[in-house]
């Protein structure tokens, strides 16, 4: 039976007008023209150095005439101001909504008619994405739940595992989880991150870890031996995400805070050739 969780974490921005489409594709790390009903994306909003601000999935309104953005309400503000810097005299205008963002994932989901649904983008084993005018009744899991099952499939959270201004999106693995298009054309950002691919100047990697004790707070460094080779990110109880360099990645005998840690590599990681 599928598990459903209202996501109090999240918030919804809306961006209509005639020009919405092509007003975000300039922007984004993603392609725009890919969202429609049934199909969200997953991308990025990048500053000028190609560093992460912030994340955020993109519906198509079942009305045909907005795209719906799920971001972190705690980047909603920012995200609104961000993007409004660059209307200039585009037919666009952006708002905050009150949909409430729900996460669904194993057998038996059914979306909700009328509401924009569809399938995480990143990977099918997080099920889908929905929003609703309200959170739902008597939800058969909480963003507790939700929050584990993301760190057991390697899922980035934004603000908790990414830093604004200083993450690649390369070392968030948003590559490898259809965060990017590579075919768009330019957007915000697109230099650097383009050149971090083809060049194979990525380092660093965003990966899941677990531990037999508590993990600390983040930006905990991760050593291998006495050299400092990674840091903290977010975690819940004994599972967590780490960004670790690419060299320790298999290393059996890391530690943090005095206490062993193990990386776990999930099957739909691979690193990146690096370019001669």
């Amino acid at each position: 039976m599928a598990r459903i969780a209202h996501l109090s974490d999240r918030a919804v921005l809306s961006i209509s007008g005639a020009d919405r489409v092509s007003f975000l594709q300039g922007l984004v790390s993603n392609d725009m023209a890919a969202v429609a009903p049934g199909h969200a994306v997953w991308t990025a909003f990048l500053s000028a150095q190609g560093k992460w601000l912030a994340d955020f999935f993109v519906f198509a309104d079942p009305e045909g005439v907005r795209l719906l953005l799920d971001c972190d309400a705690t980047q909603a503000a920012m995200l609104r101001q961000g993007l409004s810097r660059y209307r200039l005299r585009a037919d666009v205008e952006i708002s905050e909504t009150g949909y409430a963002v729900h996460a669904a994932w194993g057998e038996g989901f059914t979306a909700p008619d009328g509401y924009p649904a569809a399938p995480d983008p990143r990977l099918p084993q997080a099920g889908w994405r929905f929003l609703l005018g309200h959170p739902i009744a008597d939800p058969s899991a909480d963003d507790v739940d939700y929050d584990l099952l993301r760190l057991s499939l390697g899922l980035p959270d934004g603000v908790r595992d990414c830093e604004s201004g200083k993450t690649l999106l390369l070392e968030a693995n948003f590559d490898q989880l259809n965060g990017i298009s590579w075919t768009k054309g330019c957007y915000m950002g697109q230099e650097l991150t383009a050149r971090t691919r083809y060049r194979g100047l990525v380092r660093r990697h965003l990966l899941p870890v677990t531990s037999h004790h508590d993990l600390p707070a983040p930006g905990t460094p991760i050593l291998s031996g006495t050299a400092t080779v990674g840091e903290m990110r977010s975690s819940r109880d004994k599972v967590g995400m780490a960004m670790i360099r690419n060299e320790h990645i298999n290393d059996t005998g890391l530690t943090i805070g005095g206490h062993a840690l193990h990386v776990h590599v999930p099957q739909w990681f691979a690193l990146p050739a690096r370019a001669e």
